[in-house]
Order: structure tokens, then sequence, then C-alpha cells
């Protein structure tokens, strides 16, 4: 696959034919998703495989009532997983060790979780382009982060565990693969020099305006562009239960 298809004409995808993904295929991109690169070689991650249908079909409605989610062909679940290397730690008596031989005791923290979520997203990622250049279609689905209690319970998550991404995959239709691109903010606001430098009020103006962004038009109570986007997104129930359900996910997880 060339350049601009693989990774300039890329789109999410949330139809696919109605065919499953074949073995050897699957294979390939796990094998890219496992050479990602990863903090230390320590892969602070895992990744769950949904298989079962009637869990498939749970997580549909989970993660935030997207039924697209039950029929897509493979489904991948990615976690910041620091659960594995404190077993391993356990299994070897390091924190007796720790404790005999005066060192600091430390446990998973802020900064762990952060570590492990880049960790998966970075392995995500390489899932994701490694299934398109095999002509897999994808969509990524943030959702996963919401209802932590039933995702914790569905999923067997243990502390230290927490599934930052999921993955839709498959072969997508051709209504898919012929619809347009999704807008994309202009390089001048994203790319800077040397230091960070706040958008202007002329960039602010045009921000999130124009073709594309027709889900940000005013109309009732709603003035402009900015407000349509708070009331669709930042402002949403599903926002709200996501900032609460990762707060108590980090009660559990510090």
């Amino acid at each position: 696959m060339d350049f601009d298809t693989l990774f300039l004409r890329r789109k999410s995808v949330r139809a696919y034919e109605d065919r499953p993904v074949e073995e050897d295929l699957k294979r390939r991109v796990l094998e890219a998703t496992l050479r990602a690169p990863s903090a230390g070689a320590l892969m602070l991650y895992s990744v769950l495989e949904i298989e079962d249908q009637a869990l498939k079909d749970r997580l549909a409605i989970t993660c935030d009532n997207q039924p697209f989610i039950a029929r897509a062909p493979w489904v991948l679940i990615f976690l910041a997983d620091y659960r594995r290397l404190m077993d391993y730690f356990e299994h070897f008596g390091v924190m007796e060790w720790v404790d005999r031989t005066g060192r600091r005791h430390s446990t998973p923290r802020k900064s762990d979780l952060l570590l492990a979520s880049c960790d998966a997203l970075i392995a995500a990622q390489t899932a994701a382009m490694a299934a398109e250049s095999l002509g897999l279609g994808s969509c990524y689905i943030g959702d996963i982060m919401e209802n932590w209690e039933i995702h914790r319970e569905l999923l067997s998550l243990p502390r230290y565990t927490f599934p930052i991404a999921m993955l839709c995959l498959g072969y997508p239709t051709a209504q898919q693969r012929e619809r347009r691109l999704t807008p994309r903010l202009p390089e001048s606001m994203i790319m800077m020099k040397n230091r960070y430098r706040r958008a202007s009020a002329q960039e602010l103006e045009t921000m999130y305006r124009g073709e594309g962004y027709s889900a940000f038009s005013p109309k009732n109570d709603i003035e402009n562009a900015a407000q349509a986007l708070y009331d669709r997104k930042f402002g949403a129930s599903f926002s709200v239960e996501m900032r609460r359900s990762v707060s108590s996910m980090m009660k559990d997880w510090s």
C-alpha cells in the first residue's frame, strides 16, 4: 500500500463487510503490534481479543450505545498493564528484598499509569496501521474508558490494569471506502517550533468551522461552533461519565 493511501487517506471505519478476518492476517497484525515501541522494552500493556459475541453485544451498550461494535468482525481492547510487572516482582520476592535492604518501597502511581497508557496506545496505533496496510479498516473506541466498574467485572480486570482504547477492525464496506475524509485542523495550529504557542484570536475564530464540522453548527439556543462542541462533546453525558469512571479507576490504582 502506498504512503498516501496508508497515512493521508486513512479514515475511521464503522461498517464492515460480513466476513471474518482471516487468522493469518490477524497473526501478521499481532506480530507488528508486538514489535511496537515500548518504554524500556517492558511492554506495559496487554491486549484482549474479544471473540464472545455476547460480550461484544454488551460492550456495544456500555461503550456509549454504538451498535457497530457488536458487528465488528475483530475487536481488540488495549490495556495499560502494570499487573504483570507487579506479579513478576511478587514472584521473585522483590518487595521483601526492598524492605530488607532499606531501599525505597514503591507501588504504581499516576505516572506509571501514563507510561503504561503510552505503551498501550503505541501498540494500538501500530495494530491499526498494520491492519490498514493489509486492507482492513479500523475505528478507535475511547468509550471503553467509561463504566469502569462494569468493564472491570466484564473483562475480569485486576488492579493495575485499565482499558485505555478499543479497536474495531474488519473489511470496510464500499460506502466506507468511498466516503469523504473527516477534516483536520491546519498544520499551522498543530506544529510549533521549540516552545508552545497559544492560538491567536483569528485562529480561534475559524477553528472547527467549515465543511466537515457541520455537527458544530449553531441551532436553537446554540450561538456558535464552540458552544455546539461543548454541548455535543465536552459537556455531554458520556464525557461526564468518562471523567467519573477514570477518577474511580485511579483511586483503585493509587
